[in-house]
């Protein structure tokens, strides 16, 4: 450790004004001066003994409420900072908790004096405007003696993560839905027949249910019989995230890039609260296949796809192989969301849709980087020609706009009559 290093402008100058006193003691043959002139210099150095030991007894606990906020919403951090000498005290605590740039700058607290075994209990509030994993920590503290001569600074602990997912917006109930099932239809559906006699029974096997023995079946069998288990019947519903970097315009918040990571994660809560089976895929391949949490977690770290990747990166053409994995059941739908396209990737999105008899959506953004305002509109148009269904959306609050609704029905409540 470098002394002068750890000085402050009081200690840095005690130690220049000391030395020159000592040595113009020497010239002069004062003896005072020369006392004088160890005194000054002596000062900082038995601060600097005094505050060394000092981060080595000091302790720290971090917590973070919740540890998963969406985009623009607030986090609690919550600091315990801890003396854990029996005897020593601390005193002139300086802490700040290190923060990522996007989250804002770092805040500072004067912990002041800290007793043998004492504590104190510190908060502050984060937001988080961008979606991504964000390191909060190290702790950061500087430990300065009574005098301020000196200030030794050192980091404690290790960081704590927090996860920002994208920001979702709830959709309505719609026809491109109808069918699937929800949470009014239950989408299991049993081996069995809707008749008593009807039903499949199997021996009993250790560990199966008990409220599941088919006493008929046991009396005729002579053997203990239970009923098969219900096999699941669910729509299975694929989303095509386009993150070509040459997509899309703009950067932070404000990006197609970000609108279409929103769009991609409304779509597939919306979808699997209905009872879809959810796959999402990039032009990269397949990004995430499960449940809502696994979806969001996936999304949240998604990066565009380098200008210089695969051509069948740059072409949309490794998403649409991810999505083209025969064994789908159900009536579930395929959508992409897309940036701007150019004449192949529209081409290669027509020829998808007649691979399949299954409902295709697109939903295109104008702020993507279209090359002309044409573009936008011939795209749109080539892909309802071929039996897509196109929606237009630039922000995710508007998604929830162009998202269709069923027709309001004649006598209805808030319909015409």
């Amino acid at each position: 450790m470098n002394p002068l290093r750890v000085l402050t402008l009081r200690g840095l100058g005690l130690v220049l004004v000391g030395a020159a006193t000592i040595a113009g003691g020497y010239q002069l043959g004062q003896r005072d001066f020369v006392v004088l002139g160890t005194l000054a210099l002596a000062l900082p150095l038995l601060g600097l003994l005094t505050v060394a030991r000092t981060p080595r007894i000091v302790t720290h606990r971090r917590a973070l409420t919740p540890s998963r906020i969406p985009a623009g919403a607030e986090a609690q951090v919550l600091l315990q900072i801890a003396n854990s000498s029996s005897v020593l005290p601390i005193g002139g605590l300086l802490v700040a908790d290190s923060l990522p740039v996007l989250l804002g700058q770092e805040h500072r607290f004067a912990v002041g004096y800290l007793g043998p075994r004492g504590t104190r209990d510190l908060s502050y509030r984060i937001r988080a405007q961008m979606r991504g994993r964000f390191q909060i920590g190290p702790l950061r503290l500087w430990c300065t003696d009574a005098l301020g001569c000196v200030r030794l600074p050192r980091a404690l602990g290790p960081a704590t993560t927090l996860l920002v997912t994208p920001p979702v917006v709830p959709l309505p109930e719609s026809p491109l839905t109808r069918g699937s099932a929800t949470a009014a239809e239950n989408p299991t559906r049993p081996m069995s027949g809707a008749g008593e006699d009807d039903v499949l029974p199997r021996e009993y096997r250790r560990g199966d249910d008990l409220r599941r023995v088919h006493w008929r079946s046991t009396a005729r069998h002579g053997q203990l019989m239970v009923r098969r288990e219900e096999h699941q019947w669910r729509d299975r519903s694929e989303i095509l995230l386009d993150t070509r970097a040459a997509a899309h315009a703009g950067a932070g918040p404000g990006s197609s890039l970000e609108f279409g990571v929103s769009a991609t994660a409304s779509i597939a809560l919306h979808l699997l609260e209905r009872g879809n089976e959810v796959r999402v895929a990039t032009p990269e391949g397949e990004l995430a296949n499960g449940r809502a949490q696994d979806v969001l977690d996936a999304l949240t770290l998604v990066r565009e796809a380098p200008a210089g990747a695969a051509p069948a990166v740059s072409s949309l053409r490794g998403g649409a192989e991810a999505l083209s994995i025969p064994g789908a059941s159900g009536r579930g739908l395929l959508i992409a969301v897309l940036g701007a396209l150019d004449a192949a990737d529209t081409a290669a999105l027509a020829r998808e849709r007649g691979t399949t008899d299954r409902t295709h959506v697109a939903l295109l953004c104008g702020r993507a980087a279209w090359s002309e305002p044409a573009a936008l509109q011939r795209s749109e148009e080539a892909l309802t020609n071929a039996g897509w269904t196109v929606l237009r959306a630039d922000s995710v609050d508007e998604l929830a706009r162009v998202w269709p609704q069923p027709p309001i029905r004649p006598g209805s409540r808030g319909g015409t009559t």
